[in-house]
């Protein structure tokens, strides 16, 4: 009887000791609520700030080389805000995916830059930069198709916004207004799928644009060209007097 016993002893022994180690935690985490709750929302946070900084879906880039290869690869849309126009091309601010918490967090330990964008493709008359001057306004959200890299210069399709289900691109429009010329895809392969089906996207615009006589397609009228007939032989006429075997002595 004794030696059947002992087991049952050895069982409760063992159930006791572990209903006071559970009672101790417990005990530990009723006492230590906040402290408990703030080591698990913090790891929590680690745990997703790791992951979202990862997949780079809240960091706001600075500089085209912070951009991950594969974004440009696959041609990712990003937004962003107009901050400058220049002669080139823009000064686009980067606007991440927004996440109350970790945007502020993360936003924290980043300078503010602008990226350098150019529009690919087209170049862009002097008329065409004026134009952009008065349809893009300060601070405008844009969307910039990555096409290619090059240094920290980013080449994009940019699209703007005209209304619940209207988008423009900036690059198309232009071409299509005759204010800019098709110009071949920087860092692109050109046997490339995407190159010749942005290509033959452009040229369908420039032709159109050259159709319709618009911009640097434009015809002069019949009296503008009487006009600059006469001018040019105004000054057929002066340097004809001017040269050294007219001059009388």
């Amino acid at each position: 009887m004794t030696l059947e016993a002992e087991p049952e002893d050895d069982g409760k022994h063992e159930n006791k000791s572990s209903k006071n180690a559970i009672e101790l935690i417990s005990a530990f985490a009723d006492d230590h609520l906040t402290l408990v709750r703030n080591i698990s929302t913090c790891l929590g946070l680690a745990g997703i700030l790791t992951i979202a900084r990862s997949i780079r879906l809240i960091t706001r880039f600075t500089t085209a080389s912070d951009i991950p290869s594969r974004f440009i690869e696959k041609n990712i849309s990003i937004r962003g805000r107009l901050r400058n126009i220049t002669e080139k091309g823009l000064k686009v601010e980067h606007i991440p995916i927004y996440s109350p918490l970790l945007s502020r967090l993360i936003s924290k330990r980043q300078t503010l830059s602008f990226l350098d964008v150019r529009l690919a493709g087209v170049d862009v008359t002097p008329e065409g930069h004026d134009w952009i001057a008065q349809q893009l306004k300060p601070d405008e959200t844009l969307w910039f198709r990555l096409i290619a890299r090059q240094n920290e210069t980013l080449h994009c399709l940019v699209s703007v916004n005209k209304g619940l289900f209207f988008n423009t691109c900036v690059n198309e429009e232009l071409l299509r207004l005759g204010l800019a010329r098709t110009s071949p895809l920087v860092g692109l392969d050109p046997h490339s799928r995407i190159y010749w089906r942005l290509h033959k996207r452009f040229l369908r615009a420039e032709t159109t644009a050259e159709k319709r006589r618009k911009g640097i397609w434009k015809e002069e009228s019949r009296w503008q060209r009487v006009m600059n007939t006469l001018r040019n032989n105004m000054l057929l006429k002066k340097l004809f007097k001017r040269t050294p075997g007219n001059q009388k002595l």
